[in-house]
């Protein structure tokens, strides 16, 4: 005898069915992997790192607690591979920016500004779990993910320093000047709206604009 299909309610979707994309899945992870990133991300945006457990996030992926302590073995493994990739996404973008922008330093100072900003805009939840959840982290996650952290301030420190060094800046204080931009830059992930008055194109440039006068920028 050939079964009656289950109804559609009882049929399990596959892994991460439904969920919104993001940045932090790589194009080689496993298809379960993948879908647990992405229902982490969802659930921790809405209730926090604490806030959530690991049954809430196998839920969201459509999967079950023994299969996530498969793939991560803790919440808190989670937690770190996805701030460390969130990182990674920004030095890659923020690099390339720079390779791209040629010598003038003005140009090379919008190019780190606005693939920053474009990051934090286009991976604005992935951007506010990094900051917020920062502290939830073990002792060893986080020294990794400062490092890297520190990383991309020191392509703004070394951008800075050179528009200084060459006369085209006029900031006595570059490093400070550097932590402002960099902070100015990575605060539009918590109040942009998409649909606000503002486009992404529009916030971009006004932060160029924001960066070149911080600088003093000599035109």
């Amino acid at each position: 005898m050939v079964s009656a299909e289950k109804p559609a309610a009882a049929r399990r979707a596959s892994p991460g069915a439904g969920l919104p994309p993001t940045t932090l899945v790589l194009p080689g992870d496993e298809p379960t992997a993948a879908a647990l990133i992405a229902a982490a991300v969802e659930v921790m945006a809405v209730h926090g790192y604490h806030g959530t457990s690991v049954r809430d996030i196998a839920a969201a992926a459509g999967t079950s607690p023994a299969i996530l302590y498969h793939h991560f073995t803790s919440k808190q493994v989670l937690l770190a591979t996805m701030l460390d990739r969130g990182l990674d996404v920004l030095i890659a973008a923020t690099e390339q920016a720079l390779d791209l922008a040629g010598e003038d330093p003005a140009d090379r100072l919008r190019a780190v500004v606005e693939a920053h900003v474009r990051v934090h805009l286009d991976s604005q939840r992935e951007s506010l779990l990094g900051n917020s959840e920062l502290r939830a982290l073990d002792p060893s996650s986080l020294r990794v993910v400062v490092a890297k952290r520190d990383v991309q301030q020191r392509i703004f420190d070394r951008v800075i320093r050179d528009g200084v060094r060459r006369e085209v800046f006029g900031t006595t204080y570059p490093e400070d000047t550097a932590r402002f931009v960099t902070s100015a830059c990575t605060a539009v992930a918590a109040w942009y709206r998409a649909g606000g008055p503002l486009s992404a194109e529009e916030i971009v440039r006004h932060h160029q604009e924001i960066a070149l006068d911080a600088v003093r920028w000599r035109r």
